[in-house]
């Protein structure tokens, strides 16, 4: 749709409606292999393998907790379908023309912790191939700086910067590229293996791997329970579900390219449910058999590989697991931040402007490094954070609006979503309360149990999204006094 006479602060050409939609079911999968198919989501899929205890139970977890997300990401792709713009002008019908400015910014901060984050272990990837020469692991040992290897950094650099060329012709090249390097993931996962199956002589799901090694690899995972109990699979299903509560908020940053609802479902389906699934259950049975072959638990493919008594396979791999991850790079943690960014002042900030800053935000973040704090730990820490965001959201849309939105009116200052002066006071407040019970109190504060961090995000969603219900209704008979 053509917006008319748009509030110049609210508007460009990257924040307005999608008018070409040319992404098919086939685009949207790729959507899902390259979020998932990368080495984080590989660490975190054979992390909660070893929580699981067994075969069963992990199909059990992991299922569910898939069905759950193919839900989520149906109700937030759906309204992206239908109004044609992005996570921050959809987030300015709830929190107010400008206050869509908060939850954005929020947005904005977690991707450069994740940019951060799967940079790194794409340029881990690349730090375990060159070390297999004598010379350059000396140096790797020897030489440090800021915290890190000196050849841990400079592998860092060359990979955060090779990751800009991606997204110099907009979202048309980040198409293009995820619909390569989705498959291509796929069939060096696969290979990964079968070729430790054959070189193991069995197949087998985690019936290879000690019980007391099951508890000295999880015992500081940050997930209540002993492997295979049911606190432990509940863990599990939370945290698979929390690891995608960044895309649970722009996932219409891509499905508003979509042509329709049922192509948007079709490509959900496959790339949710079914391969979730199926590349966990790939995750299981490699660090089995990695087990059996190495004698250690492995929970990075990078370090497998390293492995390798080739150095073509080990190039090889290296290669496509770094060049995966840099497509979760652009796909989770570049388009997102490059429209939020752009919604905060959309005059001088453009798509591209907005990646470069959070591609710069993650540089500095780097010596910091604060995704080392382990997979479970990092994943829920980080989605608690934007669960009352995804509630407020979705209860303003689906339950207050009905599925029904004035889209020309989230362009313009002073119409339906001005509120009060541009901000949403109802959404703030069940923001900060929600906010304060799923991520400030469990983890700056001992006043909630322990387990709590590890449902951060659903209670997040619940009382961000049920304040946000009960201060919409109290005032709802007030405005309609008003409008009579």
């Amino acid at each position: 749709m053509t917006v008319n006479n748009p509030s110049p602060s609210l508007y460009n050409e990257d924040l307005a409606p999608a008018e070409e939609r040319k992404w098919g079911a086939f685009s949207i999968f790729n959507v899902w292999t390259s979020d998932v198919h990368s080495l984080w989501g590989y660490y975190l899929a054979a992390s909660l393998f070893l929580l699981c205890g067994s075969f069963i139970n992990f199909v059990i977890a992991i299922g569910i907790g898939s069905l759950v997300i193919f839900f989520f990401m149906s109700l937030v792709g759906n309204a992206g379908v239908k109004t044609g713009v992005p996570f921050p002008v959809l987030a300015r019908a709830s929190f107010g023309t400008f206050g869509a400015n908060l939850p954005a910014l929020v947005r904005a901060v977690v991707a450069c912790f994740w940019y951060g984050a799967q940079t790194a272990a794409a340029s881990g990837a690349i730090v375990a191939l060159l070390t297999r020469n004598d010379s350059i692991l000396a140096f790797h040992q020897n030489s440090h700086l800021l915290g890190h290897s000196t050849l841990e950094i400079i592998c860092y650099v060359i990979v955060w910067a090779l990751q800009l060329l991606i997204i110099q012709h907009g979202m048309e090249t980040v198409r293009k590229f995820q619909d390569w390097a989705g498959p291509a993931v796929w069939v060096m996962m696969l290979f990964l293996a079968v070729y430790l199956v054959v070189k193991s002589g069995t197949f087998s799901f985690g019936a290879e791997i000690p019980r007391d090694v099951l508890l000295e690899k999880t015992k500081d995972a940050g997930v209540p329970g002993e492997p295979g109990s049911f606190a432990a699979l509940a863990a599990v299903a939370a945290t698979w579900i929390t690891y995608f509560a960044a895309l649970y908020l722009n996932f219409c940053d891509f499905s508003r390219y979509a042509t329709d609802t049922k192509t948007l479902r079709k490509g959900n389906l496959w790339g949710l449910p079914i391969n979730l699934l199926a590349f966990c259950l790939v995750a299981g049975v490699t660090t089995t058999a990695a087990f059996a072959v190495y004698g250690e638990v492995l929970l990075h493919p990078e370090a497998i590989s390293a492995k390798f008594d080739s150095w073509f396979l080990a190039l090889l791999a290296a290669l496509t697991f770094a060049v995966a991850t840099l497509g979760i790079n652009v796909v989770a943690n570049f388009v997102s931040p490059a429209f939020d960014f752009a919604n905060v002042f959309p005059k001088h900030i453009s798509f591209k402007r907005g990646g470069y800053i959070a591609a710069l935000i993650a540089l500095v973040l780097y010596p910091f490094a604060p995704w080392e704090t382990g997979a479970a730990h990092f994943v829920n820490f980080i989605g608690s954070t934007m669960g009352p965001i995804f509630g407020i959201m979705m209860v303003d849309y689906y339950l207050i609006r009905k599925g029904q939105l004035n889209v020309e009116a989230l362009y313009h200052e002073n119409g339906e979503f001005e509120f009060q002066s541009g901000w949403h006071v109802n959404a703030l407040i069940a923001f900060v309360i929600g906010g304060l019970f799923s991520s400030i109190l469990p983890t700056f504060t001992s006043i909630l149990p322990d387990w709590w961090g590890t449902y951060g995000w659903f209670f997040g969603v619940a009382i961000g999204g049920g304040v946000y219900y009960v201060l919409r209704m109290r005032g709802a008979p007030a405005a309609a006094a008003l409008q009579k």
